[in-house]
């Protein structure tokens, strides 16, 4: 019998420290679903932050492309010419302007053609608006590349292009671009 009884206590104390280890266990297991809980969180907020992350640098990168157009457009804007309304959509810009002569249209139009982020210009119209000034109305569209196209007669197309921004280009330019905007 005090066998049995020994044999009782010790199976007692045993099942004493087991359920003592379940509840210690149960204690950090709750502990740990805090904590799973949290990096969870932590997680979702990363994932949420991240996606903000990517849509802003998203937006910063479709806004190189118009800034880029305006100022390709603006460098190949001749003196006597300016843009009374541009609209951009997708790859297809489209200008609508006025110019002091049908010569200085065809000169933007030709540097619009020159220039190698842009492709063929389509002039849809000049008209004469106005006969005292002479002021001339043109309407025009072209598509616009992120990559420059090959020039195909690389000498010819850069004494070309050259020769036109130098008359036109360092101080004409930027005092055209500057009107241009200005007459808007």
């Amino acid at each position: 019998m005090l066998a049995g009884l020994g044999y009782w206590y010790l199976e007692t104390r045993k099942l004493d420290a087991v359920k003592e280890q379940a509840a210690l266990k149960q204690d950090e297991a709750t502990k740990l679903e805090s904590i799973i809980k949290d990096v969870e969180n932590y997680q979702k907020r990363k994932d949420n932050l991240q996606k903000r992350i990517d849509l802003i640098n998203q937006l910063k990168q479709n806004q190189k492309g118009p800034v880029r157009v305006m100022d390709r457009i603006s460098q190949d804007l001749p003196d006597l010419v300016w843009i009374d309304h541009m609209t951009m959509s997708g790859g297809l810009v489209t200008l609508n302007g006025r110019g002091l002569n049908p010569t200085a249209v065809a000169l933007f139009v030709e540097n619009i053609k020159n220039d190698p982020v842009f492709e063929e210009p389509n002039l849809k119209n000049l008209i004469q608006i106005s006969a005292v000034p002479l002021v001339y109305g043109y309407d025009m569209t072209f598509h616009f590349t992120y990559v420059p196209k090959p020039e195909e007669g690389a000498a010819g197309g850069a004494t070309s292009t050259s020769g036109t921004s130098s008359s036109s280009g360092t101080t004409g330019t930027s005092g055209t671009a500057a009107t241009g905007t200005g007459a808007k």
